[in-house]
């Protein structure tokens, strides 16, 4: 049977106060909502509780095609093989209506086209097995002396300052600094790649220009051409980190092509350090805001680990990753053609009332199950694991080493949607 999702009645969806910028038929399930309104891209959560209660699933008029925000629909589309992060492998542009590459993203589009993010398997099998040895818990709890290393060092250099912005001094060099080490990139390099990280991210957000999409391409392909440069240099001097892990032979014997290696290597350095960056940014401030003690949310390591994957719940980096139906299908009352788009909004299923109680109340000590912050399924964050102990390590120091820590500016939201991080995070003490 296929899942349905519930929705209210007419009559008392009208009685119901819904954001200004919301218009819903509930009678077609459309809604209409600009992602570019500041309204609701500096607070998302109101808008997804409007989702819930207006219908879970829905016609998203100005992005064109459906999109779920129930928990259970989302993470079982997370997990079915009828849908995939891939179309082009089964069906061709002519059959989809969509026009031929535009030359001046050529660059960016050579640079996805092997990425673990956009392919399914077998391709994706392999490819995710050969870097996935490097982000299993157990190695990645080896960094761990590394990343509080580095945390302290941090600190150390503004503590005296009594005050600071904390997404550059802090927040932006702690997850670039330990993958850029992981993959073997110099720490000279690390700025470089924050730069072109920003750049190439551009192409992921609803409201991206022309201005954006030829940034992203121009990353691109200086991003490509340093992992290329940087390739050459590990055959001839391998050492002992994931690009030369990378340029090793498969167990079948088989080498990565360039395209393969390039577009890994982007991938991993993209996520193994954007997302991160808002998290850390994002927990700050709820905490701070909810006025808790910090020695009682980071009191020991289940403390610990509570309080950070409910940092994720309410706060996710990453708001939404799109799938494409393989096949006709129905699910939640609706058929999907083969080639159809759908949206999956992972932190509007993180504010699920029927998964998790008060969804937008911080409890620390929340214990209700798993988010969808790192999505599910094959194509479940690589990443995860490494995220998850940078947090663990730097929140607890950070709040340990400025207790008198408080919010000097009220923060303000990066001006973009699908991703959602602040701009600056000031602090004094």
């Amino acid at each position: 049977m296929p899942h349905r999702a519930k929705r209210l009645e007419p009559e008392i969806l009208c009685s119901m106060s819904l954001p200004s910028y919301f218009k819903f038929d509930p009678t077609t399930r459309h809604l209409s909502l600009d992602a570019r309104n500041p309204a609701f891209y500096s607070n998302p959560n109101i808008g997804y509780t409007a989702m819930h209660a207006a219908s879970p699933t829905f016609w998203w008029e100005e992005q064109n095609h459906w999109y779920f925000t129930g928990y259970d629909a989302v993470n079982a589309l997370l997990r079915d093989r009828r849908f995939g992060r891939q179309i082009t492998h089964v069906m061709s542009r002519e059959e989809l209506g969509w026009p031929q590459p535009q030359p001046h993203l050529a660059d960016f589009d050579r640079a996805e086209s092997r990425s673990l993010l956009s392919i399914e398997p077998p391709e994706h099998t392999r490819l995710r097995t050969l870097v996935n040895r490097a982000f299993v818990s157990r190695n990645i709890e080896r960094l761990r002396p590394e990343i509080t290393a580095l945390c302290h060092r941090l600190i150390d250099g503004f503590e005296k300052d009594g005050e600071t912005e904390l997404l550059a001094r802090f927040a932006e060099i702690i997850p670039v600094t330990v993958i850029a080490s992981m993959i073997g990139v110099p720490p000279d390099m690390c700025r470089q790649l924050l730069d072109w990280s920003h750049d190439y991210v551009r192409m992921y957000m609803f409201s991206k220009t022309d201005e954006d999409e030829h940034r992203a391409n121009l990353a691109a392909r200086e991003f490509a051409a340093y992992i290329v440069q940087l390739a050459a240099e590990r055959r001839a001097d391998p050492q002992d980190d994931l690009l030369t892990l990378m340029l090793s032979p498969t167990r079948d014997g088989q080498y990565l092509t360039e395209d393969e290696l390039v577009s890994t290597a982007i991938v991993l350095l993209n996520a193994g350090h954007e997302a991160t960056v808002h998290q850390i940014g994002n927990a700050v401030n709820i905490i701070l805001k909810s006025g808790m003690n910090p020695q009682a949310l980071f009191g020991d390591a289940r403390a610990t680990e509570l309080t950070v994957e409910e940092c994720f719940r309410i706060s996710a980096p990453v708001h939404i990753f799109k799938r494409w139906a393989l096949e006709d299908l129905e699910f939640d009352g609706i058929s999907f053609r083969k080639g159809d788009e759908v949206g999956l909004i992972l932190a509007g299923a993180n504010l699920d009332p029927r998964k998790f109680s008060d969804p937008l109340v911080f409890k620390p000590d929340r214990d209700q199950g798993t988010s969808l912050s790192f999505g599910a399924g094959i194509h479940f964050c690589i990443g995860a694991p490494l995220a998850r102990l940078e947090m663990q390590i730097a929140l607890p120091i950070l709040f340990e080493r400025l207790p008198n820590m408080r919010i000097a500016a009220e923060p303000v939201v990066k001006d973009v949607y699908h991703f959602h991080g602040l701009d600056r995070l000031d602090l004094a003490w």
